[in-house]
C-alpha cells in the first residue's frame, strides 16, 4: 500500500494496526480493517458522505444483482485496455459492489492489487469486512492519501473528484474508467418529481491530463415488481428526498419500469 499522510504528506508506514509517518502523524486500522485517513480537521460535516441507511439500501439492490449489468461491461473495458495493470483504486468505491468484481475480473489476466477510497465510513466498515483482498480507506476523492504516480488503474463510477488529484495519483499510461448519467438515466422518475424534467447533457467529458480513448452509452430498462426493492432504489438516491411519502408508497405497491441510462468513458493519462 502506498498511503501518504493526510496531514503532512510524508509516507506512512504500517506498525501491527497503526500507520504512522516520520512526523508522528498516527491512524489506527479499524477492527473491520480499513483505515479512516480523514483527519477531522478535514471533514466538512460530523459524518460525511452517505449515511448507514443509504449505504443498506444500495447494498441489497445491488446485491439483487440489477446494475450487474453495468459492473461486466465496466470489467469488460478494464480487460480490453488495462488487463496488464497491476495496481488499482476504486474512487468512491462505496461498499465494494464493483470492486470485488473488479478486482477478481482483473485477477484473471495479471496479478492486480486494488484500494478502494471513500468519505462515508459507513459503507467502507461493511466493505472492508466482505472483501478482505482489497485495502480501504476513508478519505476525499478531492484529496487524496496516496503518493504521486501509484496506480496504473483507476475506477470512478459517479463519484466526484479533482482533475489534477486523478493525474497526481496516475502513472503515466494509466488507465481511467468513469461512470456518470447518461441523457435518458432514471427519466421517469424526473417526470414524477418535475414539471419539466431535463434530460443530461450528452456531450464528451472532458478530464485534464487524460486523452479520452472511448465512449459509449449502456442502455436497458429497470423493471421493478411490487417488493421493498423499490424502496431500497429510491432510499440510495437523492429521489428518496424529493417524492413524498404518498408517491413512494404507489411506487412500492404497483412496481416501477424506468430507464438506466449510463455513460461509460475509457481515459488515458499523459
Amino acid at each position: 500500500m502506498n498511503y501518504a499522510c493526510p496531514i503532512c504528506r510524508q509516507m506512512l508506514t504500517l506498525d501491527v494496526r497503526t500507520w504512522s509517518c516520520a512526523n508522528n502523524h498516527r491512524f489506527d486500522c479499524a477492527k473491520e480493517g480499513y483505515v479512516n485517513l480523514l483527519p477531522v480537521q478535514k471533514k466538512r460535516s460530523k459524518d460525511p458522505g452517505d449515511n448507514k441507511e443509504m449505504m443498506l439500501a444500495r447494498r441489497e439492490f445491488l446485491n439483487q444483482g440489477y446494475y450487474q449489468h453495468l459492473s461486466d461491461r465496466v470489467n469488460e473495458l478494464a480487460v480490453e485496455f488495462a488487463a496488464n495493470a497491476s495496481a488499482g483504486l476504486d474512487i468512491g468505491c462505496g461498499e465494494g459492489y464493483y470492486s470485488h468484481r473488479l478486482h477478481d475480473a482483473l485477477n484473471q489476466h495479471n496479478q492486480f492489487s486494488l484500494q478502494g477510497v471513500d468519505i462515508s465510513k459507513s459503507a467502507l466498515r461493511y466493505a472492508a469486512k466482505r472483501y478482505k483482498a482489497i485495502d480501504f480507506c476513508v478519505a476525499s476523492s478531492f484529496e487524496m492519501p496516496f503518493s504521486d504516480d501509484s496506480f496504473d488503474f483507476m475506477l470512478r463510477i459517479y463519484a466526484p473528484s479533482l482533475d489534477e488529484e486523478l493525474h497526481r495519483v496516475a502513472k503515466k499510461g494509466a488507465i481511467l474508467i468513469t461512470v456518470s448519467a447518461g441523457p435518458m438515466h432514471h427519466f421517469a422518475l424526473k417526470e414524477l418529481i418535475y414539471d419539466n424534467p431535463q434530460q443530461h447533457i450528452e456531450t464528451p467529458s472532458v478530464i485534464s491530463g487524460f486523452e479520452r480513448l472511448h465512449g459509449e452509452n449502456l442502455v436497458s430498462d429497470l423493471v421493478l415488481l411490487p417488493s421493498n426493492d423499490i424502496k431500497h432504489f429510491l432510499d440510495m438516491t437523492p429521489y428518496s428526498w424529493k417524492l413524498n411519502d404518498e408517491q413512494k408508497q404507489t411506487l412500492i405497491a404497483q412496481g416501477l419500469t424506468c430507464q438506466l441510462d449510463f455513460k461509460i468513458e475509457v481515459f488515458r493519462a499523459s
